[in-house]
């Protein structure tokens, strides 16, 4: 049961986005978190809103084409630059102010490009399985598929050479990736199967592709690694030791990024706000606290 929350509607370019604040109506600052997919809801998130406990407001929104926000007209829309554009839009309808941001895998992506393009609108940084260059990310997950039992690897080349990726055979093998490296607790929290379950096709479909290890949609070529070292701000880089983006993604952002943190939970794979909640809320809770002392001394 999620402690109670506040909901409305912003208005953006393209259409409306549904927004959830959790937390402190005082808040000693303001943690705005970011969902992946593309597509997913911010559902899976919501363990975060435990941060709130700690005086913050945590704020959280499906992006546009996803969960409770408007659906636009053709999929035009549907691209990394137009996500920047709403997150930013999010983010001033916050108020004055820095903020705390935090993006999940490719949420994580976003944020680490909002970051290196606008440090001056942020206190911290958190990028939980995030990533920055397309192709080295989806590289580390096809070797993470060839290390998958024969049997599993067989039935997925099968259906991948006809491009059958909805035959039920098919989604059966992929479960077994996704049981190792997506989410490793079982059953799945109610939350992160809402989220896989209501992901949006028409946004998935058109940056991704048909799932998470075959990016062939229109973000397939991302690479913004020569970016990385404008970004300014105290910076957390999360991974779970068995994360689908995989720990070697975060160390290649870590040595992009000065004065970054790499932190790999032991247990974990792409959930780790859920996988080792307790463990990982103590630890981004400390890093705020931090952040908010540098600025202050600063």
């Amino acid at each position: 049961m999620w402690p109670s929350s506040d909901s409305r509607f912003l208005k953006v370019d393209g259409g409306r986005v549904y927004v959830r604040t959790f937390g402190a109506r005082n808040p000693r600052g303001t943690l705005l978190c970011v969902h992946g997919g593309p597509g997913a809801t911010h559902d899976y998130l919501l363990p975060l809103s435990d941060l709130g406990r700690l005086g913050y407001r945590v704020v959280f929104y499906d992006a546009l084409g996803c969960g409770r926000s408007d659906l636009p007209a053709g999929t035009s829309l549907y691209t990394w630059e137009h996500d920047l554009l709403v997150l930013d839009q999010v983010r001033r309808s916050l108020g004055g102010g820095r903020i705390h941001l935090m993006g999940s895998s490719y949420g994580g992506m976003l944020v680490l490009a909002y970051a290196s393009r606008h440090p001056e609108h942020l206190r911290s940084l958190n990028a939980t399985g995030g990533l920055c260059d397309v192709a080295f990310a989806t590289r580390e997950m096809r070797r993470l598929v060839g290390e998958l039992p024969a049997r599993t690897r067989a039935v997925l080349r099968k259906y991948e050479r006809r491009k059958e990726y909805q035959h039920p055979e098919y989604e059966e093998a992929l479960l077994t990736f996704y049981r190792k490296h997506l989410c490793r607790l079982w059953p799945w929290p109610e939350d992160v199967q809402s989220s896989l379950v209501r992901i949006s096709k028409p946004v998935y479909f058109t940056m991704n592709g048909p799932n998470e290890y075959t990016i062939i949609g229109n973000i397939k070529d991302i690479d913004f690694s020569s970016d990385l070292g404008r970004i300014t701000v105290p910076t957390l880089l999360i991974h779970g030791r068995y994360d689908e983006v995989t720990p070697a993604v975060g160390d290649r952002i870590h040595r992009k990024i000065p004065g970054s943190r790499l932190h790999v939970f032991p247990r974990s794979s792409h959930t780790s706000f859920w996988e080792e909640r307790s463990d990982y809320m103590r630890l981004v809770g400390s890093f705020l606290r931090e952040a908010d002392r540098s600025r202050g001394s600063g």
